[in-house]
């Protein structure tokens, strides 16, 4: 087996090395994955319901490492991490209450009795991003077991270390050994394994639309199920009529956020042309003043990027012609550190048109409601966005009319375990999260009992 060797993206330190599974490992995890399922999915529902919140107890004792093992392999602020942690053991308990509420239907037909039953699908495979790994993991493993499904997941290669910590803590809790794997590779071996292998029967995908795409397709040789979250080119919608004040000071948190590794991302700003000036005169203060540093201190509000390549990358889109506005600071010397950037580019440029999931923004102009639909619906994804304006008639109708999964309304939240997160367009296909996911885990029986007249 190969390894990989993980770097912290905070200092360029080794932290330490990780086996990278093959081919034959993925099928021996699947043969047990497999047995573990059937044995969990004979358990009561109650039974099921107890093991998950036992999960959850075992995560909730282990916030803090998990927490500093995110600072340490992802360059996560620490008050993030924490956060991060908390929500796997949220999203835990909440679908907790799933497995004995995962009633089917009885629906009326002539001639005897119609009634439904949600089956799991058997084993199901996880391929979680490297930006926010155990959290995006959880949101498909949790409701996949409350549904009475396997699962295995594949990490990403450089932040795998908070999902294999958790794989532990799940037989810790007292998971059937098997039940809930996680499986260190590439994606050109594991991920492809999952794809590929007949009792892999749903995957989950989340990560960039070209390698989407690639899932999608190869998923569809064996019929199999999947569930794509991918990227997104977010709107940050600014009217005249809006908390300006407010707007300004909140819009760099929108974008920078886990230095803008985030498919949710604000990374493109639409202002009101007759109030444009005056926001970025509000903007640039707030953008100078985000806290850039160390994340493991109690003070920082933002780290550096993940990787030397992805570094690479997001500096490729700011060269040094590039418009830019003006800038935050960021610390020299080692670490993968870019400094929060405003552009001013043309509506065409291709930092408004592409994902550049780094803490890159672009404010563009617009000229009336109208205008502003139009150039938020401009893009190939559809994910996330926010709308700024106190007339509650103009948040209802530009809400329906931009194209986008999930919009907040002066604020900038995209993620609640209660409801339900996914992407319009290229972002992605299905949904995640909210009080309907276990029943995305299952697939629907239904069964006639016909009726004898008489005695």
């Amino acid at each position: 087996m190969s390894t990989s060797t993980l770097i912290n993206p905070a200092t360029e330190e080794t932290l330490r090395t990780v086996e990278l599974l093959d081919v034959p490992a993925v099928d021996d995890a699947v043969v047990r994955a497999r047995g573990a399922q059937k044995a969990w999915a004979a358990l009561t529902p109650a039974e099921r319901a107890a093991g998950l919140r036992a999960f959850a107890a075992e995560v909730d004792a282990h916030i803090d490492e998990l927490a500093a093992l995110e600072v340490a392999n992802s360059g996560h602020v620490i008050g993030n991490a924490e956060w991060e942690a908390g929500h796997v053991r949220d999203v835990l308990q909440y679908y907790s209450a799933s497995p004995e509420r995962l009633s089917g239907k009885q629906i009326p037909v002539a001639g005897g009795l119609d009634v439904t039953f949600n089956e799991p699908m058997g084993v199901v495979g996880v391929i979680a991003p490297w930006n926010f790994p155990m959290t995006i993991a959880s949101w498909g493993f949790v409701p996949a077991l409350a549904a009475g499904n396997a699962v295995l997941v594949k990490p990403a290669e450089i932040t795998p270390l908070t999902t294999m910590r958790l794989a532990e803590l799940g037989l810790a809790a007292g998971l059937p050994d098997g039940l809930f794997q996680v499986l260190p590779g590439k994606g050109s071996v594991v991920g492809e394994r999952f794809i590929t292998h007949p009792d892999i029967r749903k995957i989950v995908f989340t990560g960039s639309t070209e390698v989407g795409i690639k899932v999608m397709a190869g998923a569809a040789a064996n019929i199999k199920r999947v569930t794509l979250e991918l990227g997104g080119k977010s709107a940050n919608i600014i009217f005249d009529d809006c908390d300006l004040e407010k707007a300004a000071a909140t819009a760099p948190y929108g974008v920078f956020d886990n230095a803008g590794q985030d498919c949710c991302s604000r990374s493109r700003i639409l202002v009101q042309r007759n109030v444009y000036d005056r926001f970025m005169e509000l903007f640039e203060p707030a953008v100078k003043g985000v806290v850039v540093g160390d994340p493991g201190a109690r003070e920082t509000e933002m780290g550096p990027l993940v990787s030397k390549g992805h570094f690479d990358s997001v500096s490729s889109y700011v060269p040094d012609d590039a418009p830019v506005a003006f800038r935050g600071s960021a610390p020299s010397g080692p670490g993968y550190w870019f400094p929060p950037t405003v552009l001013t580019p043309s509506r065409t440029d291709r930092t408004v048109t592409e994902e550049i999931f780094g803490p890159v923004v672009t404010v563009l102009p617009f000229d009336d409601e109208a205008d502003a639909i139009t150039l938020a619906n401009d893009s190939e994804y559809g994910l996330s966005g926010s709308i700024w304006t106190d007339n509650l008639s103009r948040a209802l109708r530009v809400s329906r009319a931009v194209e986008s999964g999930n919009l907040s309304v002066n604020s900038h939240s995209s993620v609640r375990y209660s409801t339900p997160f996914g992407g319009f367009k290229q972002s992605g296909l299905g949904r995640e999260l909210g009080p309907d996911a276990p029943l995305h885990f299952t697939e629907t029986k239904n069964v006639f009992f016909a009726i004898s007249e008489g005695n």
